[in-house]
């Protein structure tokens, strides 16, 4: 039997408590993961928890219920609402019919009225996870899938098969709209090691598919398709910068495809292009993407240009799969495959070199492609390499195990320069985001989203890196340092409360008072006598 998640949000904690206490709550198949006394606090609770249930009050502190119910719906629309209030007033339920809430219960609370919301919200949840993991409707899907020759024209375009001349008759001939102005791969890979009971690998990945239709489709004119064991999706946008949230949005569907269905899912998302026909380079990208999930731990959303930013050539794929798969190698890799891979190069060499002539093309494509490796990945090309011409001369005469160890030396210096490229840049976006802090947490309008704007990143990377650099969330990091400053004016300055408050970036000087409780466990004016006595 499922068990779902409560989270209870009422200013007045006894109500909260009663609540807690009256109602059986295991019996019901719920647990109350914790409760929130305003809106703000709620909305903090519901992106770390993502509980099944929000039962909200509507009159509330810093944020109301309604407002709540906005954010909840925009970002979590699986989540179900249930409204509870003193306030019988007929423009509150109205508006609470607008937001799609499950039921409006008024104040006092009955137990008896509450148990049967409950028991009804648990058998629309139980139909509603039923429906997304019915193992037939899951093979029907499968079987009656995208039509053929749409898939086919998907497929063969990301391998960059299809050419200028033949695109137009084929988006014609098969009713396909591909308007952009501007295109991005995602790869969406789903872990094989975590399968949920009464399914299989193919259903599974069939499921998240399916739900990936539905979770990002509509809003980004998304063409899906299965290839090489992943789902891709064509994403269309009318902005570059959407990029960013798309990451964020991707992040969000991993999260939700393992509440779910249980899955465990990565998204690798491609750079941006504005031709259908560089959507090889964008697929290429987004697959690379996805593969750093061995660095980056799953269920997450994965950018490449935020994670490995010099890392992108916008020069086409190398032919060479084996050279390729060595580059690949150098950016992710642990030092034993990076052996394999070199291993696998010389013989790739041994074999396809037929002829003297055919060893140097293939020694100039290797050197060729060390420096354009270099040159895109910001490493200084005379410091590693040295002169193009001297160094494809001095290959030329190297005996196999000399040569081979030189190619592994090579590929472990220009690896261990990439992790250290890596590390400067997370470190510099974070100090900046910290700079910025410093200079502007005086600005009210200051969030997670505004810096994230300033940096060029997504809501979810830039998360992650800041909170593995600092150990606090951006918001967190936010309100402890214009706590520290509104102490420090408390003490030294004998400004108002509510101008200390504006000062710091308050513009409610109740809530103002409130963060401060929260944070040094009195009021502000109780601080300032505390620590202003003689």
């Amino acid at each position: 039997m499922n068990t779902y998640t409560v989270l209870l949000v009422d200013d007045e904690e006894e109500v909260i408590q009663v609540i807690i206490k009256k109602i059986n709550w295991e019996w019901l198949g719920f647990s109350v993961i914790g409760y929130a006394n305003n809106g703000v606090k709620a909305l903090e609770m519901v992106e770390e928890f993502q509980p099944d249930v929000v039962m909200t009050d509507i009159k509330m502190p810093y944020m109301d219920g309604l407002e709540l119910c906005k954010h909840i719906k925009a970002d979590y629309p699986a989540t179900k609402i249930l409204l509870f209030t003193g306030f019988d007033e007929f423009e509150y339920a109205k508006e609470a019919v607008h937001l799609e809430v499950e039921e409006y219960v008024l104040k006092p609370v009955n137990s008896v009225e509450l148990t049967n919301v409950f028991i009804q919200m648990k058998t629309k949840l139980n139909q509603e996870i039923s429906e997304k993991r019915n193992v037939e409707t899951l093979q029907k899907y499968y079987l009656d899938s995208l039509p053929l020759l749409q898939a086919n024209f998907y497929s063969t375009l990301i391998e960059g098969r299809i050419s200028e001349d033949e695109l137009p008759k084929y988006i014609s001939d098969y009713q396909i709209s591909l308007s952009g102005p501007f295109f991005v791969c995602l790869v969406i890979y789903t872990s094989p090691s975590h399968v949920p009971e009464h399914m299989n690998t193919l259903l599974l990945s069939t499921a998240v598919q399916k739900q990936a239709k539905e979770y990002l489709g509509e809003k980004w004119q998304a063409k899906c398709l299965s290839y090489l064991g992943n789902t891709v999706l064509i994403v269309q946008m009318k902005d570059e910068t959407e990029v960013s949230e798309l990451t964020d949005e991707c992040d969000r569907f991993c999260r939700y495809a393992e509440r779910i269905i249980g899955a465990v899912v990565t998204v690798g998302i491609g750079r941006v292009c504005e031709n259908v026909l560089d959507l090889p380079l964008s697929y290429n990208s987004a697959r690379e993407a996805a593969s750093y999930r061995v660095i980056y731990r799953a269920p997450r959303a994965i950018n490449i240009k935020e994670i490995a930013p010099r890392e992108i050539s916008r020069s086409s794929p190398m032919n060479d799969a084996k050279l390729s798969n060595l580059f690949h190698t150098i950016r992710i890799g642990s030092a034993q495959e990076m052996a394999e891979a070199v291993k696998e190069y010389q013989e790739y060499l041994s074999v396809s070199a037929k002829s003297l002539q055919q060893y140097h093309i293939a020694i100039m494509e290797l050197v060729s492609g060390f420096y354009k490796f270099a040159t895109n990945n910001n490493i200084d090309v005379d410091e590693c390499l040295g002169d193009m011409s001297k160094l494809y001369s001095h290959l030329l005469d190297l005996e196999p195990d000399v040569m081979g160890k030189w190619l592994t030396d090579t590929s472990l210096s220009f690896q261990e320069r990439l992790i250290s490229a890596r590390s400067s840049s997370t470190q510099s976006f974070v100090s900046k985001a910290k700079e910025h802090v410093h200079n502007n947490y005086a600005d009210e309008e200051l969030s997670l989203d505004s810096i994230c704007k300033i940096l060029s990143v997504s809501n979810s990377y830039f998360s992650t890196i800041f909170k593995k650099e600092t150990g606090n969330s951006f918001i967190g990091y936010l309100t402890e340092y214009r706590m520290e400053q509104a102490s420090r004016q408390l003490v030294e300055t004998d400004e108002k409360n509510y101008i200390i408050a504006k000062n710091v970036g308050y513009t409610d000087p109740n809530y103002f008072s409130y963060v401060f409780k929260r944070r040094f466990g009195v009021s502000p004016s109780k601080y300032r006598v505390e620590h202003t006595k003689k």
